[in-house]
C-alpha cells in the first residue's frame, strides 16, 4: 500500500481523511504543543529522545543505530494502538519534529502492513512555519466584538452565539487577575495552533468574539487578530451592578483560599488598602456577593479601559433579549445595513 509524503498545504487539505493522526514525537514535545486531534504514539520516549539527542552531537551513526533499536521496541505498542483505532487500509496521518527518522520509521512499517500513510514533509516545524505565516496575514473574518466592564455576561453571550470564537476558552483564562481559576494555560505555540484552526473554520464569516487585550493571562494574541477584533462592529455590553455581581459569583464560585489571597496580593497596587481589606474580610465570612461588589466597583471598573470605537450599546440584564439583539445585529451586518452611515 502507498506511503506518501506531502508538503504542508496538501497535507492539511487531506487531514480530515485521516482515521488517526499520529504525533511520533516524545511525550514532552507533544504535551507542549501538537497538531489538533493528533495522538501521541511516540517513536522514542522522553528518556530515549534525550539520550539519542546527546549521542547525536558526538556520533551520528551510533545515534541512528541506537535510535532504530529503541523505535523497534516501541513499534509493537504503536501497531497495537493503530490497529485498535482503525482497520488496515485506513488513511493514517503522521508527523514528527522535522520529518525525520521517527515518523519515517513508523510510516514505513504501517504502510507495509497495509495502511495508507500520509507523512508530513518537514514535520511539526513546517506546520509551525505555516501557522506563523497565516497568523501574520490579514484575518479574513468580520467580527462583531463585544466590549464592556467585567461581569456583563460577555463570555456567556459568546458561548450562546454562533458562529463565535471563544478566545478565553482557547487560552484557558478568564481574562482577569482571577483568570487562571481553571488551571494552567497552554503554551504560546499550542494557543496559536488552535487559533489557526479556529480562524480557518471562520474564514469569510461574520463571527462573534470578545474584545480582549493583546495579553490573555500569559498568552499573546497575534497582532492581526487583535486589530481585526477592534476594526469590526464594536458592541458595548452593559449590565446593572446587581446582575454583574451575579455573573462574577457564577464565574468565581470555586475560588479557594490560597488562590484568592494570591490574587488579592497581585492587585494590591491598583486597589485602595481599605477596599482590599473589606474584600478579604467579606471572603473570610463567605459573603461572596460583597466580595464581588467590592472588586467590581473598587478594582475592575477603575482599571477597565473603554474601547476607542463603539458602534452600538446593548444591555444584558435580560440575557435572552441581549442574545436576540446581537443576532439581529449580525443579520444587519450580513445585509450590509450595519453599521449605519
Amino acid at each position: 500500500m502507498p506511503l506518501s509524503e506531502l508538503e504542508i498545504n496538501p497535507w492539511l487539505e487531506k487531514k480530515n481523511e485521516f482515521e488517526i493522526l499520529i504525533d511520533a514525537r516524545s511525550p514532552h514535545e507533544y504535551a507542549y504543543s501538537h497538531i489538533k486531534n493528533a495522538q501521541n504514539l511516540y517513536a522514542l520516549n522522553d528518556k530515549e529522545h534525550h539520550e539519542i539527542g546527546c549521542i547525536y552531537k558526538e556520533n551520528r551513526s551510533l545515534a541512528k543505530v541506537l535510535g532504530a533499536k529503541y523505535i523497534s521496541e516501541n513499534l509493537q505498542n504503536i501497531i497495537d494502538k493503530v490497529y485498535d483505532s482503525c482497520k488496515v487500509g485506513s488513511v493514517v496521518g503522521i508527523y514528527c519534529a522535522k520529518g525525520g527518522m521517527r515518523s519515517a520509521s513508523i510510516a514505513t512499517v504501517l504502510s507495509m502492513i497495509g495502511y495508507r500513510v500520509v507523512r508530513l514533509n518537514g514535520g511539526y516545524k513546517s506546520f509551525r512555519a505555516h501557522v506563523r505565516q497565516a497568523l501574520e496575514s490579514k484575518v479574513d473574518t468580520k467580527f462583531i466584538t463585544l466590549f464592556g466592564n467585567t461581569g456583563c455576561f460577555k463570555t456567556k453571550l459568546i458561548k450562546a452565539l454562533s458562529p463565535s470564537i471563544n478566545l478565553e476558552n482557547i487560552a484557558n483564562h478568564l481574562g482577569s487577575v482571577f483568570g487562571e481559576i481553571n488551571g494552567a494555560q497552554p503554551s504560546q505555540k499550542a494557543f496559536e495552533d488552535e487559533l489557526f484552526f479556529e480562524l480557518n473554520r471562520l474564514k469569510g464569516k461574520v463571527c462573534f468574539a470578545e474584545g480582549e487585550s493583546r495579553k490573555i493571562g500569559s498568552l499573546t494574541l497575534p497582532a492581526t487578530l487583535h486589530e481585526a477584533l477592534r476594526s469590526g462592529v464594536c458592541v458595548e455590553v452593559k449590565a446593572s451592578l446587581s446582575r454583574r455581581i451575579e455573573c462574577i459569583m457564577q464565574d468565581y464560585q470555586n475560588v479557594d483560599d490560597k488562590y484568592f489571597y494570591a490574587c488579592m496580593s497581585k492587585i494590591s497596587p491598583f486597589i485602595k488598602t481599605k477596599a482590599k481589606q473589606e474584600a478579604i474580610e467579606a471572603f473570610e465570612r463567605n459573603d461572596i456577593a460583597k466580595v464581588s461588589e467590592i472588586l467590581l466597583t473598587k478594582y475592575y471598573d477603575k482599571v477597565y479601559k473603554k474601547a476607542a470605537k463603539i458602534d452600538i450599546s446593548i444591555n444584558s440584564d435580560n440575557f435572552d433579549e441581549a442574545l436576540l439583539r446581537l443576532n439581529e445585529i449580525r443579520e444587519e451586518v450580513l445585509r450590509g445595513e450595519f453599521p449605519r452611515k
